[in-house]
């Protein structure tokens, strides 16, 4: 075979491999955070790959994680955050899929590209990142809103109209900086401190609950400590409700998307984690959940109002107390358990 009709031969392969890949076929069984994943996004994979995507919710790190260790889920992908993603790794949950040797991996972003929850990205891409903060009904309440103490030691205004997000380390995280601790530490003196505050609080939190997005603007809350994305969401159903950045410190957190080890749709998988590594696309995610993505070049496709919106881009003066913790130590982690376990009876 001469040269150009071996090259000739190459360029069809190639571009069969290609059609395969833009037209692959099958389904795709996705579990993730709920209210969190954009149907555009799904529709515009679906239309590319002719790939079917299913979500499935949950509502905590911890509900994920032991769905998916229980096993017979029959998912393809799971979406947790930076502090739970050491523990998919460790007891062997994901696979390592490689989103470093992937085409689009150029786009992340280079803050994120070497993250210490997972060292390259073998295993995992950016979904979202985010802060966790205060919700603040200023019609109800017009003093300071960066300070936990607007759920740790409320004002007269907000006592019994407050929600917190059960999700565990968020909240514990927030106390520990509250004390003047840090975020995961072991220090007995300090995690009792940040034990008798929330137990001191509870009695004055309406709840603990999700759905701040829809409950929020209609008035079932006037504060609540809550995750900044679903915080610009409440806002723009009424414009009175605010974001604040508590002064004593507030946790910074990425979701991270895998491939999850006993999945059915592996390559699927795989192409799903190259798409939201698009810029384009990883644009449509953040327009849907209001959260930054971590992908450059995303921001042009976004939607104005994500430009200047305090609760996404962290004004100046706040930039400082944000904490991207590290993940747990099992001790820190038992003694965080037990003080939730006695928070929620």
């Amino acid at each position: 075979m001469n040269m150009r009709k071996l090259a000739a031969g190459l360029a069809g392969i190639m571009m069969l491999l290609a059609s395969g890949a833009a037209h692959a076929g099958g389904e795709l069984q996705l579990y993730n955070w709920g209210n969190y994943t954009n149907p555009d996004l799904l529709a515009k994979f679906e239309k590319e790959t002719g790939i079917k995507v299913t979500v499935t919710d949950y509502d905590s790190n911890s509900t994920a994680l032991a769905k998916i260790k229980a096993g017979g889920h029959g998912f393809d992908m799971v979406v947790p955050s930076a502090s739970h993603v050491k523990i998919f790794i460790e007891e062997g949950l994901v696979i390592e899929s490689r989103p470093d040797q992937m085409s689009n991996f150029k786009n992340v972003a280079p803050e994120w590209r070497n993250p210490f929850f997972d060292p390259g990205r073998r295993y995992s891409v950016p979904w979202q990142w985010g802060t966790v903060g205060m919700v603040v009904d200023t019609d109800v309440y017009k003093g300071d809103i960066n300070t936990s103490a607007i759920v740790f030691d409320p004002p007269a205004e907000l006592v019994g109209k407050i929600n917190i997000a059960p999700e565990m380390l968020d909240i514990m995280n927030t106390a520990m900086m509250y004390v003047g601790s840090e975020p995961c530490s072991t220090d007995k003196a300090a995690l009792k401190k940040a034990r008798d505050v929330l137990v001191a609080a509870k009695p004055k939190w309406l709840s603990m609950d999700y759905g701040l997005v829809e409950k929020m603007p209609r008035g079932d809350y006037a504060a609540a400590i809550y995750w900044n994305g679903a915080a610009m969401r409440a806002r723009l159903a009424k414009s009175s409700i605010r974001y604040g950045y508590p002064r004593e410190g507030y946790t910074v957190w990425m979701d991270n998307a895998m491939v999850l080890k006993d999945a059915k749709n592996v390559e699927n998988a795989k192409l799903f984690q190259n798409f939201v590594m698009d810029p384009e696309n990883a644009a449509l995610i953040s327009s849907f959940a209001k959260y930054a993505n971590g992908i450059s070049g995303s921001e042009k496709f976004m939607p104005e109002e994500m430009a200047t919106a305090p609760e996404v881009i962290v004004p100046d003066e706040f930039k400082s107390m944000g904490v991207f913790p590290p993940a747990c130590s099992k001790e820190a982690n038992d003694y965080y358990t037990a003080i939730w376990t006695e928070l929620t009876k």
